[in-house]
C-alpha cells in the first residue's frame, strides 16, 4: 500500500517559486561612463585584458576586439607606474579609433597611490574596481580605502567593489569564525565564509557613501569558484541590498569547464532576478581568442530571452539519418555569415538580432522546425531526394537542388534580412 499525503500537504511547498526569465530584482543605477548598470537597464556584458597594460599597441588592440565582439565595458589590469601612466594614451587611442567602450582599472594593494601619483588616468578610467581584501591592512586598510573613494568623488567616477574569497578581509573573516565558534549552533565554514563576503561588500559600500559617493557611483560583487557558493552569496547579497550587481564566478577555468560552470551559476542567478552586469571569466587557450568569453555571455543572455546579441541558428545535432556533413557545414557557414554581418546589419536593421534561422538535416523535423524559423532550410538526409525546401516566414518559398545550395541559401538569408528589416526602416524614415 503506497503512502498518501495529507490533504493539507503541499509536496512542492520547500520549492522555490519560478521567476519569470525577463523578472529582475530592482537595483539602484548606476553610470559607467556613457553605460548604465543597473535600475532597470539591460543586462550589460564585460570582459577583462590580459596584455599588460603598460604595452598600449598590444591592449589598444585587444580592447578594440573586445568592443567589436561586443564587450561593452572592458577592464584593464593597472598594478603599477608604467601602467597607470598608459592609461591615457590607451584612453586616446581608442577615441581615435572611434572605440568608445568604458575602460574599467582594476587595482590592488596600491591603487590609492597610483590614482593620486597619476591623474590623468584617474580621468581616463570610467570605473575603479577595489577589493576591500587588499586594499590596505590594518590601521592602513580605511585611509587607504577612503583615499580611493576621494578620487572617485573628485573626477565622478562609479567604484565597483569586488569581494573575492581568494583574498578575503582576514581580521573580518577570523572575527566572524570566533564569533560563530563562541554560539550554541554554529554555523559550518562556509556560511561563515559567505557572511564575511557579504558584511564586507555591505560595510565598504556604506563606508564609501559616508565619505560621499552616490549610491548611484557603486557596483558589488563577490566572487567565488564553486557554483553553489557563488549562488547562495549573490542570493544572501541581492537578499540584502539594492545596490547594483556583477556576476561573475572566479577562476571558472579553460574550454567547456569554464563555459558550463559559468553558465550553470549565472544562468541560476539570472533565472532569480539578479545580476545587472555579467564576466564569463574563461581561460583562454594558449593563443587562444579573448572574444570567447564576450561570445559566450552574450549567448547566455540570448538564450535565456534577456538580451539579442545575434540571430540564433537552430541546427539538428546529426543521427544515422545525417551521415552526409552538408547541414554541419552550412549551418557552420550560416553562423559564421551572421556574425561577421553583425557589426554593419545592426547599424543598418534594426531588430535583426532577433532573427531566427533553421538549418535541418533530414525530413524527421525539418520542414517543421523551419517553418517556425523565420528563414529555413531542410536538407536532404541519407537516402531521401536530392532536394532542399526553404521556408520562409513560416511557408515553403523555393526548392533549391545542386551543388551550391550552401551557397544559395547564404544569399537567401541576405535578400530576407535587406527585405524585412530594410522595410522597418523605410517606414520609419
Amino acid at each position: 500500500m503506497s503512502a498518501s499525503l495529507p490533504e493539507t500537504c503541499d509536496p512542492f511547498s520547500s520549492v522555490a517559486p519560478l521567476v519569470h526569465p525577463l523578472r529582475r530584482q530592482t537595483t539602484v543605477g548606476a553610470k559607467v561612463g556613457h553605460v548604465q548598470v543597473g535600475g532597470g537597464a539591460p543586462i550589460v556584458v564585460q570582459s577583462m585584458t590580459n596584455t599588460d597594460t603598460a604595452d598600449v599597441d598590444g591592449t589598444v588592440e585587444q580592447v578594440a576586439a573586445l568592443a567589436k565582439a561586443g564587450s561593452e565595458l572592458v577592464r584593464i589590469t593597472v598594478d603599477r607606474d608604467d601602467a597607470a601612466a598608459a592609461v591615457p594614451k590607451i584612453r586616446e587611442r581608442l577615441d581615435r579609433l572611434g572605440v568608445d567602450v568604458p575602460l574599467v582599472g582594476d587595482f590592488h594593494y596600491i591603487g590609492h597611490k597610483l590614482l593620486a601619483d597619476h591623474p590623468a588616468c584617474a580621468e581616463a578610467l570610467a570605473k575603479y574596481r577595489i577589493n576591500p581584501g587588499n586594499v590596505g591592512f590594518k590601521e592602513k586598510r580605511d585611509k587607504q580605502f577612503g583615499a580611493i573613494i576621494e578620487m572617485a568623488l573628485k573626477y565622478e567616477k562609479a567604484v565597483r567593489i569586488g569581494v573575492n574569497w581568494g583574498s578575503l578581509d582576514q581580521a573580518l573573516l577570523t572575527q566572524l569564525m570566533n564569533k560563530n565558534a563562541d554560539e550554541g549552533s554554529p554555523l559550518s565554514a562556509n556560511a561563515v565564509m559567505r557572511e564575511a563576503m557579504v558584511q564586507s561588500a555591505l560595510h565598504s559600500a556604506e563606508e564609501a557613501q559616508r565619505i560621499g559617493l552616490g549610491k548611484d557611483q557603486i557596483i558589488l560583487s563577490a566572487k567565488v569558484s564553486d557554483v553553489q557558493q557563488l549562488i547562495s552569496v549573490y542570493a544572501d547579497l541581492a537578499a540584502r541590498s539594492d545596490y547594483a550587481l556583477h556576476l561573475g564566478l572566479t577562476e571558472a577555468g579553460m574550454g567547456s569547464k569554464g563555459i558550463v560552470a559559468s553558465s550553470a551559476a549565472l544562468g541560476i542567478l539570472l533565472q532569480q532576478g539578479i545580476g545587472d552586469t555579467i564576466r564569463i571569466s574563461l581561460t583562454p587557450e594558449p593563443g587562444g581568442d579573448r572574444t570567447r568569453e564576450v561570445q559566450v555571455a552574450q549567448e547566455l543572455l540570448q538564450v535565456m530571452g534577456f538580451r539579442s546579441f545575434v540571430p540564433i541558428v537552430a541546427a539538428c545535432p546529426g543521427c544515422g539519418r545525417t551521415t552526409s556533413t552538408v547541414f554541419q557545414e552550412l549551418a557552420e557557414k550560416i553562423q559564421g555569415q551572421l556574425r561577421a554581418n553583425m557589426p554593419t546589419w545592426r547599424e543598418k536593421y534594426e531588430g535583426v538580432a532577433d532573427l531566427k534561422v533553421a538549418v535541418m538535416g533530414c525530413i524527421v523535423n525539418g520542414p517543421g522546425e523551419s517553418k517556425h524559423a523565420d528563414i529555413g532550410i531542410s536538407l536532404p538526409g541519407t537516402g531521401e531526394a536530392p532536394a532542399a525546401p526553404v521556408f520562409i516566414d513560416g511557408k515553403k518559398a523555393v526548392t533549391l537542388r545542386g551543388a551550391h545550395i550552401a551557397e544559395e541559401f547564404e544569399g537567401l538569408v541576405q535578400s530576407y534580412v535587406e527585405r524585412r528589416y530594410g522595410e522597418k526602416v523605410d517606414a520609419a524614415q
